[in-house]
Order: structure tokens, then sequence, then C-alpha cells
């Protein structure tokens, strides 16, 4: 009898296990509670050298590179300095990693859903109330049904991680970002402006196929702020309040945060379960062990992920009792060392004193600036972002070959 999995999230790690379940002859339902397919303009994310690995796995790397974002230069704007420091992008991601795409999030999201489109039961506007231990889900508008395994690839803010581990809260690293979009007045293509204070950053880039320009707040904050996750207006408040006088051009961005169309706000927390799995319910990408977003290679951990529950529930021929527990195995060296690269990377980019900011301007200088392969080794001995990304193996998971994946 076919074993049946509901998955909770139709982001990034749901349609990427979604789609490797049903290779291994799994029957697979993703419940999504927003309407339709996300289109939320958030921002860009970063895959490294795993996730291309299993995005060309799953047939879809020329559609992921054609909607890549193309940033290649930056220019960086210490707060207080007259110029700025110019930058070419191009040399760092080649530095930092052999095989490496940004994309925005939900392009991306669209990328990994179409691939398994066919094969799979997606119900949108539909959000889980209970989880029975024997397997029967309840659901806000639709009859209860019966899984034999349930997935949260809901999110850091998790509704199955909440309905069966109860609140669990992240720990706090020290600062918040927000994103929001704006018009793209500057006609960015292929740059990204930054603008970096003690305490603070802000970017802004566009790209051809983007319908505006995408500017990515953060900063820092010594204790957790008081702000609701859905209170839009505090958060817009604490952001304005965190950027305000830092440079003209900040300013007009700010201005942009009433007229919106997209708007984001979240603390940057990272989980730290001992264990995301209990019973017949296991949890998957930031759901799971969110190392951070926007500092913590989150997105590429969330396809390494999936792609690693699937082909061990597949091994254990769906004994979630063998195969959950290899799975945790499988990824708790990449999980701690995404949050120990997150820790440093929300340094590095979120700079504490006026060195640390003309640290960060010259270092990129730098590294753009030297040999490919000069380059390459510097980052490495200085980020451990880099290092780990570069690390990072993933077992292979063949499929049946009447499962073989498409393309």
């Amino acid at each position: 009898m076919t074993t049946r999995i509901l998955i909770s999230g139709a982001g990034v790690a749901g349609p990427v296990l979604a789609y490797w379940l049903t290779r291994h002859g799994f029957e697979v339902t993703v419940v999504e509670r927003a309407p339709s397919l996300r289109k939320t303009g958030a921002h860009a994310v970063d895959l490294f050298r795993p996730a291309m690995d299993i995005s060309e796995k799953m047939g879809v790397l020329s559609r992921v590179e054609e909607r890549a974002t193309g940033t290649s230069r930056m220019s960086v704007h210490q707060e207080g300095a007259r110029r700025p420091v110019r930058v070419d992008l191009s040399k760092i991601f080649g530095a930092a990693s052999g095989r490496h795409v940004e994309i925005m999030r939900d392009d991306l999201s669209e990328i990994y859903l179409d691939a398994a489109r066919d094969d799979v039961e997606y119900v949108f506007g539909e959000s889980i109330t209970v989880i029975s231990p024997d397997g029967e889900v309840r659901f806000e508008n639709a009859a209860p049904r019966r899984f034999d395994l349930v997935v949260g690839a809901d999110g850091l803010h998790s509704n199955v991680r909440r309905l069966v581990f109860g609140d669990t809260p992240g720990a706090f690293i020290g600062a918040y970002f927000g994103v929001l979009t704006l018009p793209n007045v500057s006609g960015l293509d292929g740059e990204l402006i930054m603008h970096v204070g003690v305490g603070r950053t802000v970017g802004v880039y566009g790209a051809r196929h983007l319908d505006g320009a995408r500017a990515l707040f953060l900063f820092r904050s010594a204790y957790e702020l008081d702000c609701r996750h859905h209170d839009v207006h505090r958060q817009k408040k604490l952001l304005r309040g965190a950027f305000d006088g830092m440079h003209p051009a900040v300013d007009r961005w700010l201005d942009e945060l009433d007229r919106s169309p997209a708007f984001y706000f979240d603390s940057i927390s990272q989980l730290r379960m001992d264990s995301w799995s209990r019973g017949r319910v296991t949890l998957v990408g930031d759901a799971g062990y969110s190392p951070g977003p926007a500092v913590g290679g989150s997105t590429s951990l969330a396809v390494v992920g999936a792609y690693v529950l699937a082909g061990e529930l597949a091994r254990a021929g769906g004994d979630h009792e063998r195969a959950f527990p290899a799975y945790e195995r499988a990824m708790a060296e990449h999980v701690r060392g995404s949050r120990e690269a997150a820790l440093s990377a929300a340094k590095t980019l979120i700079p504490t004193s006026r060195l640390g900011v003309a640290g960060l301007a010259q270092g990129a200088r730098l590294i753009s600036g030297l040999p490919s392969g000069i380059g390459r080794a510097f980052l490495r001995l200085t980020t451990k972002s880099a290092r780990l990304h570069n690390s990072m193996t993933v077992e292979d998971y063949p499929c049946p070959p009447s499962r073989a994946p498409l393309g």
C-alpha cells in the first residue's frame, strides 16, 4: 500500500520534498495557507553548490539560471564617507562558491512547484488545525483526512511545529530585517547599492524581470523589540526609527513604506531544537532548523534537507521510525554549521563599529580585485559561510527506474 504523506507549506522545502517523494513512489498532498502561489515581492536568496546540484537532478537548473537576478556589481556607501566603494560581485560569488545563483524566492518556489505539479495534490487556502497521533488531520475548511506521515515545511513560524511541539521560540541573535518592494526609479539592473553604518545596513537591487526594486534592511538591537508578528504598523515604525537620517537615498526608500505593494519584517532568530521529529510528524527547512533568515543560507539548507528527508524515507520503505532519525543524523552537521555561519555573517553584514563598517567595504573591494584563485583562498580563510557552502556534502539517493527524475 502506498504511503500517504501530507506536507504543510508550498514555499521552497515543501515543493522540493514533494517532488522527490513522488519520484520515490509516495503519494503526496501539499496544503498551503495562502490562497495561491505566493507573489509577495520576497527578497533574493542564494543557492549554493549542493542546492544547485539537487536542482540539476530535478531538471530545473536551466529555469533557475534563467531567473537569476544577475546582480554583478555593488556600490558600498559607508555612512559619513564621501565616495562609495565599487565592488565586482561576480568575483566574490565566484570565490565563495564554484556554483552559485542568486534568485528571487518567489521565482524559486514557482519553479520547484512546477517540477511536480501534475504528480502532487496541491490544496491552497487551507491550514491544518489538529494532527492526531494516529495520523488523522483536521483542517480549517476541508473534511478530516488520514495520512501516514505529516511534514511541516511551513517556515520559521511553523503551524505544524506549534501544533506538535508547542511553543518553541527562536533564539534571538540580536538583529532584525525588513524587505519592501519599491519603484525602480534608478533603473537598477544587475547592481546592488548598499549603505552601511554602525549597527545598520540596507541594500537595494533590481533586475530586468522584476516589477520593481527590492530593499533589504538589517539592523541590530540589543534586546527583542515589542512587536507582534502581524503588527505591520509597528514594524514600519521600528524600521523608520532604525534608519532615520542615515542618508537621503535611504530616507527616500523609507518614504515608500506606506505605498509598497509588499512588505515583510521579522527578527533574525535561530531555531535550536534537539529533535525536529515526533511520532508521525517531522519538520524540514526553516520550520525545524532555521539558522536565521537573511544571514544563514537557509534556502540552500532547506533544499538539501528536503532531498535528504525524501531519500531516507525511500531507503526505509516509508518506515518513519527508521527514516526520521537517519534524516536528523544526516542533517545535524549541516544545521550546526549553518547556525555558526549565520552568527558570523550577521557580525559582518551589520557591523558593530566604524572599523567594522570600513572593513566590510574594503574587504569586499580587496576580494573583488584579487585574481580568482587568490580571492577564493582568502574568502575561505576569512568566512565561515563560504567554507560551509563549499564543504557540505549530500549523499545520492537514486530513484527507481520507473520514477527517475524528469529532464
